[in-house]
């Protein structure tokens, strides 16, 4: 087996390939956060021209990141045919990888303190979708039963507010902007917190009555189906099933 060296190269002596057929431009956020987060754990394999073969999302995210160098891997052992089907290869296999909804279920449970938002995953999706039956013929649903299974989270817990105040400090600092356009902005933010509804229903189980019922009115549990349609939550949330069926159709 052929093996190479990773090594440090500017990253201005690395190439993309021109005719890259690959659209990854909407997958750049989510790899310059996990590059922040994680680190620059897998190197961009290139041609011996420095042209990538791999890893063209990871490259632009490099750049808009400000990186000087990256680990890149030249994989001169392959010919020019075997880089153009390599490169192919590389990004076709992908697509016939899918989640195994359960064990990713579990898995982002256990994931308390990084926000997994930040790399594509909607935080919460999964579990409102469990709690309401889309069905045009019944009413009938699946509430979940809020009981206590462990010790009382924390407020913080339950709420990541870091990329809502980061938003919040940069409008703050913004100049040329209205007053009324700053407030707008900043309780626009508030969209950016990121719920763990795991804490959240646990939360619940062990909060007194009023706080219970301010929750569900706030539709961060749900216990009765129709008073969420009539604060307008489940009406959203099933639109919201409804496209996703639309688009899968």
């Amino acid at each position: 087996m052929q093996k190479e060296m990773t090594v440090m190269v500017p990253i201005n002596e690395v190439y993309p390939y021109e005719r890259n057929p690959r659209k990854n431009e909407d997958a750049v956020k989510y790899v310059k956060n996990s590059i922040e987060k994680f680190g620059f754990n897998q190197p961009i394999v290139v041609d011996d021209d420095y042209i990538i073969i791999v890893g063209h999302t990871r490259w632009l995210a490099a750049k808009e990141l400000g990186m000087k160098e990256i680990p890149v891997l030249v994989a001169s052992h392959l010919s020019k045919e075997q880089a153009k089907a390599y490169r192919l290869a590389d990004n076709k296999t992908a697509e016939f990888a899918t989640w195994d909804e359960e064990l990713l279920k579990k898995e982002l449970e256990e994931i308390m303190n990084i926000n997994m938002s930040a790399f594509g995953f909607e935080d919460g999706d999964d579990v409102f979708a469990d709690e309401i039956e889309d069905n045009t013929y019944t009413m009938k649903t699946s509430i979940p039963q809020y009981e206590i299974t462990g010790d009382c989270p924390s407020i913080s817990e339950m709420l990541d507010k870091e990329k809502s105040k980061e938003l919040i400090a940069e409008i703050e600092k913004a100049e040329g902007i209205t007053e009324e356009e700053r407030q707008f902005l900043k309780d626009a933010a508030g969209r950016h917190n990121v719920f763990n509804y795991r804490n959240v229903a646990e939360y619940y189980a062990h909060a007194n009555p009023e706080m219970q019922r301010l929750m569900e009115k706030s539709a961060l549990v749900i216990i009765d189906v129709d008073n969420a349609i009539a604060n307008g939550y489940a009406t959203l949330l099933g639109e919201i099933l409804d496209a996703m069926e639309d688009e899968e159709e």
